[in-house]
């Protein structure tokens, strides 16, 4: 006689597997993938980081709290603060694509794109931190617009910083230097 613990047990061990399983394939099927350093570069081009520092500039919102009703100025602020979270979470994922890139820009013999794989890698990586806290700040402007926090500076900078990087790298890997992953292993 089968009992109930046993069948959810059973059902507990397959759920396991088959979770495995699904991590296994995606493993698989990111070392394999070809990283396209130009689809990526144009990925983080096609942000269009002027219009985020309008979003989040604190000169920009003091004008519409003082020009605004109150109600309006909430309103707009939510609106505004939904857009900038749509482009920092972009951002986000931007940044996470191009840690891969650095990180595979790292084992180019060339020790040019290597340097410059190191320096994406990293600026990458503050990037998506930044954009992490400042989609949870994002989200506080949704939830509470008349809260008066700190602007993002910072994540613009380094939005800034980590596209220098990123097309330097385009320079050098564009003199004949790809950076495709092994197909194998």
């Amino acid at each position: 006689m089968i009992t109930q613990p046993i069948i959810g047990a059973w059902t507990f061990v397959a759920i396991a597997f088959f979770a495995l399983g699904i991590l296994v394939y995606v493993a698989i099927r990111s070392r394999t993938r070809r990283l396209d350093l130009e689809k990526a570069i144009q990925a983080f081009r096609s942000l269009d980081i002027e219009a985020f520092r309008n979003l989040v500039d604190s000169g920009e919102e003091a004008f519409l709290r003082e020009s605004l009703s109150p109600k309006k100025f909430r309103e707009i602020k939510r609106q505004r603060a939904w857009a900038a979270l749509i482009y920092a979470w972009e951002a986000g994922r931007a940044a996470a694509a191009l840690a891969k890139i650095g990180q595979a820009a790292q084992r180019s013999p060339d020790p040019e794109i290597a340097a410059s794989g190191v320096q994406v890698a990293e600026n990458a990586f503050r990037l998506r931190l930044q954009t992490l806290g400042a989609c949870l700040h994002l989200l506080t402007e949704v939830v509470l617009p008349d809260l008066r926090g700190p602007s993002l500076p910072p994540l613009v900078d380094q939005y800034e910083r980590t596209a220098e990087t990123l097309f330097r790298l385009g320079r050098f890997s564009s003199r004949g230097q790809g950076l495709a992953r092994p197909k194998s292993a």
